[in-house]
This record gives C-alpha cells, structure tokens and sequence, in this order.
C-alpha cells in the first residue's frame, strides 16, 4: 500500500511527523505499507528552518511541488495542477490531507477526482461561521473524505451532523500530542533564554500569526496596550516571523516605555520553542496549536480568538478564549500574573498513540 501525506504548511510537518514513523515503523516489521512525503511548497521555504526536519526526526519531503503566492484562490489552482501531476506519475492507494489550508482543499479535490482514497486528519473541526474561508475548506475536505480521523468527540459529532457515515469516522485522539510526548525529553533551553536572563515560569511567551489580527494595526495596538499595561514587571518574549514582528514593532515606536519589557525575538526552532512554552508563566496567543500544547503542558494560556478548532482545551485544559477584546485580555492576564488560573487536566486520548490508531486503520 502506497501512502502519500500531503502537506500544505508548515505547522502540517508536526503534525505529520508521527505518521510517517509509524509507517516507517510498520514497513521494517513486514507489512506491505510505505509513505511519501509531498509539499506544496518551495524547496527554499524560509518558514522550513534547516533543523526542522531533524527536530522531527523525520525525512525532508520526498517532493516538493514549489508553489508559492499569495492569493489563496490562485493558490489552489497551482496547487491542484501540480498535484494532479504528482498523482498521475506516482502510484497512489490513499492520500492523507491534514487540517484546513487552501492548498489542503486543493489536494483533496485533486485526490477524488483520481479515484483515490481520501483520509482526513483533524477532521470535524468546526467554527460554524461560513464567512471564513478555511471553514468552508473543512466542509469541501470532510465531505469528500473516505476516513475522517477526529482529534476528539467534538470532531466526531460535527461530522456526524453533517451526515457522514459512522463507518467513515474514527476518534484516534490529538496526532499533535504524539509529536509532543516524542519530543518533551528532547526540549532544550534556547539561547535566547539565557541573553534576556529569563528564569523558568517567570516570563510571558506571546505569539501572533493571524493574518486579520497583523493587518488590523487599532486593533492589535488595543491588545498591545493590555497585554503590557497588566503584566507589570513579568517579561514578555515574543518570537514572531516578519510579518507580525513589523507590525508591532511599528506599534511599539509609538510608546517606547509602556514597551520596555517586551522582547521580539527570531522565531525558534521547534525544540527550543517547546522549551520556552513549556516553562513559561503563561502564554498569549491566536495559535490553536499553540493553545493545545499548552493544555498538554498545563500552562495558562489566553487565545486571541472568538472560537477553538478543540474546545477540550477550553472546557478541560489550561486555554481561555478572550476574542480580540483588551478588556478582557487585561482580566485574564491579571489572572495569570496573580496566579489564580483555573484549574484544568488533559482531555481524552491525548496519549501519544493516534497515530499508531491511524496506521492500524488505514492498514486494515
């Protein structure tokens, strides 16, 4: 059996990782199972650091299919183009797609129209509001799926919602708690870390990569403000990409003082940036990844959003929802730096073991 994992982005790669070990796995005991690998971008992807791919401990793609702009409808066009083309030169029995990218439609779309098994990773995830665009690729992958692999029961009932066969479905828990629980003894304290003289549990991670949040400047300068007028003297770190750093560092030329315990770093590689979450105070983000590991990590951690992909990380795990509203960032974040954060547990089969479910199924 030929397995083919697409991957659109790369936040795709950790959760990938440990399918393709499993496969990997599963081919040197005998079994008739392979995998490759293929990326829908550049070779050259400045957001796929050198370490990455050893940090992962897997391969590098097998194929990169170099697309690379900016319109996501044109985006997908290129995307499905090259992809047919891979799937018309490379005998394929099942593609794996993986959460909710344009270029993830794209390869889905592609996938049945060749008569090919689809299998969806972090299927059923729902924001029920048809005006974003990745809800409506969630709806397009998920109804053309033939295994919709849920992260929890959540996933699993929107889909049955929505009139997907029970056959179809399968609860194999949270891949992305695999790649963590693989990775945890791994973890290594960042430089960084060391240069700004941060101690552990004593400083605040703040990250951003929401395209809305970066290009709205009033609105993120509004969060800005709370974020630094309630953290007293409790550093914040923020390893932000290009985009984000240009846009608050343009906020932050506006009012030097109210800034200065704010420290915009490189982005870091995965194992350091596992270290730096993991022994954080708390965490602000609009990352639901990020959100997830902090759950795993039971660090309180406050997302700059209106809704969760994975509400178990609301109802049972360390996350609160505040919106794009400073108010109640600034009582959330006085919360945390007077450390009276709720209490919270790790949700149902987080236990490393999804992707092991998903070989077993895919196998079988």
């Amino acid at each position: 059996m030929n397995i083919c994992i697409f991957v659109g982005a790369r936040p795709n790669f950790v959760k990938i990782a440990p399918i393709v070990r499993a496969i990997d796995k599963a081919h040197a005991e005998g079994k008739d199972v392979s995998s490759s690998l293929v990326y829908a971008g550049r070779e050259d992807d400045p957001t796929l650091e050198p370490s990455l791919f050893d940090d992962l401990q897997i391969r590098r793609p097998d194929v990169f299919l170099g697309v690379d702009c900016e319109n996501l409808n044109e985006l997908t066009g290129q995307v499905m183009s090259a992809f047919e083309r891979y799937l018309q030169q490379h005998p394929t029995d099942t593609v794996i797609v993986v959460d909710d990218l344009a270029s993830t439609m794209a390869a889905a779309i592609v996938t049945k129209k060749q008569g090919i098994r689809l299998a969806h990773l972090v299927a059923g995830t729902r924001s029920f509001d048809i005006s974003m665009p990745k809800e409506i690729n969630r709806l397009v992958i998920d109804g053309l799926s033939d295994l919709l692999f849920t992260a929890g029961i959540g996933g699993s009932s929107a889909a049955t919602r929505e009139g997907a066969e029970s056959s179809k479905i399968y609860m194999v828990g949270n891949i992305l708690m695999d790649t963590l629980r693989f990775n945890h003894s791994r973890f290594h304290r960042p430089a960084v870390m060391d240069e700004l003289g941060l101690a552990d549990r004593k400083y605040i991670v703040f990250t951003l990569n929401r395209k809305v949040l970066i290009g709205n400047t009033d609105e993120l300068r509004a969060l800005m403000v709370s974020l630094m007028s309630h953290t007293g003297d409790v550093p914040v770190v923020a390893p932000l990409r290009k985009r984000a750093a240009d846009a608050v560092k343009k906020i932050v030329e506006e009012n030097p003082l109210l800034f200065k315990g704010l420290h915009i770093v490189s982005p870091l590689d995965y194992l350091g940036f596992g270290y730096l979450t993991a022994h954080a105070l708390g965490i602000v983000t609009d990352s639901g990844n990020v959100a997830e590991e902090a759950t795993f990590n039971t660090v309180p951690c406050i997302t700059l959003n209106s809704y969760t992909e994975h509400i178990e990380t609301v109802k049972i795990g360390s996350n609160v929802l505040v919106g794009e509203d400073p108010v109640r960032l600034g009582e959330e974040l006085t919360r945390m730096v007077d450390g009276e954060w709720k209490h919270c547990g790790i949700p149902e089969r987080w236990d490393g073991r999804s992707a092991e479910r998903i070989v077993q199924t895919l196998v079988e």
